[in-house]
């Protein structure tokens, strides 16, 4: 059984909601780990789990890394997460997300939701004729269309800071870059990497999201799975699939030396990254580099401008680098730093905003 309510202050989430319409086949759970720097905000995953405990402990999980990766990313929002439990490709229908959209609607603001896997900015159009509360939505809605593209190039930024820290130089040209993973986001890293100069090998469970890039790239090498990528001759491994990809026995197997990608909660558990830094491999936090998209679904509550938004997300380099410099001189792993970082701005600006505004 998932601990709702958590074992410690920082797994404790301040609201979980289930919600389910039978006639249009919505189970749904949304997550909201906390408020201090202002109402949540975070996608909405459409994902066929195996049970509720598992959509329930993935919801959990997603939710308390948003509030970091809000915090990092200088957003005044905290962290929330939704998954609505089914095959999206069978079972999504506008009956459906109406229904969720009813749902986030009656949180009154406390959650604001906008794409994830198995949702795009035409499921939130839908779900908005039923609630302000959402973002990601289409252009033609006054929205900033894909997230998925500050995602990458977030990543990117994130992964020149590796570089710079691991080789001395921003550049990646001439490296080679494992993405396991070429939806989304993984496809369009690969278009940054190959600009730079990266040589690139990749990997996908589709076999139509490998084609897609390799009609754009000829030129990147192609390997069957992931056992097998984290295994080959890499010099960055960036995971862009979904969560867990390093565990105790791909960690050991691991010949990168930095570890940077899209992927939410990459590490299996918190010792992967102790093992990873053993071995003497760079892991850049995921909350910190793949906050590119909340990033540029957030800049539409000001009117989105994706100038705005991309100067923004050219700051996660910078972020990168700072996280890396504080695990340094404190002599912690990066994920220890960065969460100290986010843990300080969560405290900090959650203090001043008790100050009493008479209202």
């Amino acid at each position: 059984m998932t601990d709702v309510f958590g074992s410690s202050h920082k797994d404790v989430h301040e609201q979980v909601v289930f919600c389910a319409d039978e006639q249009s086949g919505l189970r749904a759970i949304i997550a909201i780990h906390n408020t201090a720097l202002g109402p949540a905000l975070g996608g909405t995953r459409f994902y066929p789990y195996a049970g509720e405990q598992a959509a329930l402990a993935d919801v959990l999980n997603l939710a308390k890394g948003m509030a970091y990766k809000n915090a990092l990313a200088g957003l005044d929002h905290g962290g929330g997460k939704a998954v609505i439990i089914g095959d999206p490709r069978r079972d999504k229908s506008e009956a459906l997300l109406r229904a969720y959209g009813r749902f986030v609607e009656s949180l009154g603001g406390r959650y604001i939701t906008a794409c994830d896997v198995g949702t795009f900015s035409e499921d939130m159009d839908v779900i908005a004729r039923e609630s302000r509360y959402v973002i990601g939505r289409t252009p033609a809605h006054g929205g900033a269309g894909d997230s998925s593209i500050l995602t990458a190039f977030g990543v990117y930024q994130g992964m020149r800071a590796s570089a710079e820290r691991v080789y001395g130089s921003p550049s990646l040209r001439g490296k080679r870059v494992g993405v396991e993973g070429v939806g989304k986001v993984g496809h369009r890293l690969v278009d940054l990497l190959r600009e730079d100069g990266a040589d690139v090998v990749l990997c996908d469970v589709d076999p139509k999201a490998v084609e897609r890039v390799r009609q754009r790239h000829p030129e990147v090498d192609v390997v069957g799975d992931a056992v097998t990528l984290t295994g080959a001759d890499i010099d960055v491994f960036a995971p862009c699939a979904l969560g867990g990809a390093l565990d105790d026995h791909s960690a050991a197997r691991l010949r990168a030396k930095i570890v940077c990608g899209a992927a939410n909660n990459q590490l299996a558990h918190p010792g992967v990254e102790k093992q990873l830094a053993e071995r003497g491999i760079l892991y850049a936090p995921d909350y910190v580099v793949n906050s590119g998209g909340v990033i540029q679904v957030a800049d539409e509550l000001e009117g989105f401008n994706m100038e705005r938004a991309r100067a923004k997300a050219t700051q996660i380099y910078d972020t990168t680098l700072k996280i890396f410099g504080i695990a340094a001189d404190e002599g912690v792993p990066p994920a220890v730093a960065a969460d100290r970082l986010a843990e300080r701005r969560m405290s900090e600006v959650g203090r001043i905003r008790g100050i009493w505004l008479g209202r």
